[in-house]
């Protein structure tokens, strides 16, 4: 079934990063379900192999794929049977997702990691372009042009073929420009002009986070640009821009939770238009004891 699922045109249409992380998945499937039949899986196979997964989110995944693939079976193969894909409890996940970097937490990298460092380039890279891990471990010089006298990067994001094409903001040029003249990618391997693959490159980033003492992530670098271009009044589409998105869906949660804030500093600017509160709650007249 998964190979009749691989060589299909769904998985032949699809990204080079979605077809590797599919073959990834669906071969885990394969490993662990065994011998057992496809048609003759059960709710509690299924369950049972979400089990096997560390969190919530790679266990719904699981039960997601597994369902595209009996889903496949009964458009293209004349499969007639149930879905138990379709019936396995799905797990409560963090809605939050990836911490999101604060501006603190971006300088404190920033002093841990000075310049020409590779973990120094990693987060500027990442905040100025938005790029997940697969993109980044692959971005180099050769996507940098000009235009009107200023520097651009141009890239199609991996996972949805969606192009982006983005100012370089001056801070990432300077690090640009002091990259050895025989070195094209931002980011190579240690002691060595390779890429990293997707996995290692997140260990190593992780490790360098470790080092300066911030709780980040490149997805959560990615949820920090768009948070600032929000705060810096960025409409949708430039959020979703910046995010190579092909809506603005995912970007119009950050312009939402920014005018949020926008609307509460504005309603406290209302109330200090008020009139003067009562003596007993002006901690300045020395009635503080007076609040219960």
């Amino acid at each position: 079934m998964i190979e009749q699922f691989l060589g299909s045109l769904r998985y032949r249409s699809s990204s080079a990063i979605r077809k590797a992380t599919l073959r990834y998945q669906f071969d885990w499937i394969r490993a662990q379900a065994g011998d057992l039949p496809f048609a003759q899986m059960k709710v509690r196979h299924v369950e049972a192999l979400m089990a096997k997964k560390a969190g919530p989110s790679a266990a719904n995944g699981v039960k997601k794929n597994m369902s595209m693939l009996y889903n496949f079976a009964a458009q293209k193969l004349d499969y007639d049977g149930p879905n138990p894909a379709k019936f396995a409890e799905r797990l409560k996940e963090n809605t939050a997702g990836y911490h999101t970097w604060t501006e603190s937490e971006v300088a404190r990298f920033l002093e841990r990691h000075g310049s020409e460092t590779k973990a120094r380039m990693a987060i500027l890279v990442a905040l100025n372009t938005g790029m997940a891990r697969q993109d980044l471990c692959g971005a180099g010089r050769h996507m940098i042009s000009v235009r009107d006298g200023k520097l651009r990067i141009a890239y199609a994001r991996g996972k949805t073929s969606v192009a982006a094409d983005l100012p370089i903001l001056p801070e990432l040029a300077e690090e640009i420009a002091k990259l050895p003249v025989e070195q094209n990618l931002f980011v190579t391997q240690e002691g060595s002009l390779l890429p990293y693959k997707v996995t290692s490159f997140g260990n190593w980033f992780r490790k360098r986070c470790q080092e300066a003492g911030v709780p980040g992530s490149i997805h959560g670098l990615r949820k920090a640009g768009a948070t600032r271009l929000a705060d810096a009044g960025a409409s949708e589409w430039e959020i979703a821009s910046y995010l190579a998105h092909a809506d603005t869906t995912q970007a119009r949660v950050y312009t939402r939770k920014a005018n949020r804030s926008k609307l509460a500093d504005s309603g406290f600017e209302k109330l200090g238009k008020l009139s003067n509160p009562s003596e007993k709650l002006d901690v300045d007249r020395g009635n503080a004891s007076d609040i219960q």
